[in-house]
């Protein structure tokens, strides 16, 4: 905890820095963010899982708790309005005392209506950040989540200060644990079900606490690019298994695949094929490379695969330049990653929020930026059988190219996808994922 408190300190200064100057170009006094408020269930009297506003945690790990408020103006020491009802009924949160506090003027709220009690008299002249814009237009907000504020702070989110970057390397590395634990459950025979439960157990978080939910697919379910439902039963045979599952710290995400075969063949080959491909992909990345061109790279990369283990015939260039590619890759190779699993800021050329828009051909793409030093993003190329897309090859002369007798072979398996989490540094890449503990 010490290297995270003596990182804590710039990094707040940081926040501190980009607040004053957003502010004074907008003519605000100040921005008040919104821990955000419980979700009821609709006909019931239960809440959702409460998940806290990111540019709430974005300035400290107070995750679990509704009701709070930031105020900050830039320049006077950061105000929390702490929630802490008098309750018999429900777990209080204690009053914070952590390395962080020192840097709030901590005031405590007992009854979350009785907030515009403890914010700025002149509060027309600060923006409100959050979710919840009834509340603030109540509570006298006429500037309610600003464009120009939000493009602003989502576009410098994606440079992460050395205090995000420890908290994304903690999560990496509890997420190592759980994916090696998943994997020994896998070959021990485990049902997805039961994989899961190692999975969390091993990463010490529940169901609500990691960033997503886990996709836990066996054999052909990990064709199913966001597959969560988890069968209890074993397969009659085991064949493949697929991994995709992060863990939390402190509000910040890791997002990590793994691909096994359960035996030595076809597929386990292709993929080390895909792993040797996803390596030579991370090793292009440096500040100044545009991210879509990296996804076109593995385009190139999957057509070769493609031809290489007799799934299509044809040139590499022609099979991307057809689609073929797309069929058996569909989605982007990857996106930022940080206080959110799909950070902000992925589209951003500018201050002002430029969207710089996917090539038309790969409308999936999350990120188009121009890498530069501090981003962290995902690695995340595939290969899968999905009928449904390689049936429309079959509408045209496309399907003439595709060899079906092994598409035939490889659809009781799935699909494959390799995923790390990848620090962009000015000298080189730092491959969180792999240092840490997941070499394949």
């Amino acid at each position: 905890m010490d290297q995270l408190a003596h990182h804590y300190r710039a990094h707040i200064a940081e926040l501190n820095r980009r607040v004053a100057e957003i502010l004074s170009r907008e003519a605000l006094s100040g921005l008040v963010i919104h821990s955000g408020q419980p979700h009821r269930m609709f006909l019931d009297d239960i809440n959702y899982p409460f998940k806290a506003n990111p540019h709430f945690k974005a300035w400290l790990p107070v995750l679990d708790n509704p009701n709070c408020w930031l105020v900050v103006n830039g320049r006077d020491k950061p105000q929390l309005i702490f929630y802490r009802p008098v309750d018999f009924w429900h777990k209080v949160s204690d009053v914070p005392d952590m390395f962080w506090t020192e840097y709030f003027d901590i005031k405590l709220l007992t009854k979350a209506d009785k907030v515009a009690e403890f914010l700025p008299t002149d509060i027309a002249n600060w923006a409100y950040l959050g979710e919840h814009l009834d509340v603030a237009e109540v509570l006298g907000f006429t500037s309610r989540n600003p464009d120009a504020v939000m493009s602003y702070l989502h576009y410098h989110r994606t440079t992460k200060t050395e205090y995000e970057l420890e908290c994304m390397r903690r999560a990496n590395q509890i997420a190592v644990q759980g994916h090696l634990a998943a994997k020994n459950a896998f070959y021990n025979g485990a049902s997805e079900f039961e994989i899961q439960q190692h999975y969390l157990s091993a990463v010490g978080q529940s169901e609500n606490e990691v960033p997503y939910g886990n996709i836990i697919a066996l054999n052909q379910n990990a064709a199913i690019l966001h597959y969560t439902a988890l069968e209890h039963q074993s397969p009659a045979k085991r064949l493949s298994f697929l991994i995709d599952a992060g863990a939390s710290y402190f509000g910040y995400a890791s997002d990590i695949t793994r691909t096994y075969a359960f035996e030595k063949n076809r597929f386990d080959e292709l993929i080390t094929a895909m792993n040797k491909a996803q390596l030579e992909l991370i090793d292009m990345m440096r500040p100044g490379v545009r991210y879509p061109d990296l996804h076109l790279a593995t385009h190139a990369k999957v057509a070769q695969m493609l031809l290489d283990f007799n799934l299509a015939t044809g040139d590499a260039q022609g099979l991307v330049d057809q689609g073929i590619t797309s069929a058996f890759f569909p989605h982007g190779l990857g996106h930022m990653l940080g206080l959110q699993v799909h950070d902000v800021g992925g589209f951003s050329h500018d201050e002002r929020g430029t969207h710089i828009a996917a090539p038309e051909a790969h409308p999936f793409l999350r990120c188009t930026r121009i890498l530069a030093p501090n981003q962290v993003l995902t690695m995340e190329p595939g290969l899968y059988i999905i009928d449904t897309l390689l049936n429309e090859l079959k509408q045209d002369s496309r399907g003439q190219q595709i060899n079906w007798q092994t598409v035939d072979e490889l659809r009781p398996f799935g699909g494959i996808r390799i995923e790390d989490n990848v620090i962009v540094h000015q000298d080189r890449n730092e491959n969180m994922t792999r240092e840490l503990g997941l070499a394949d």
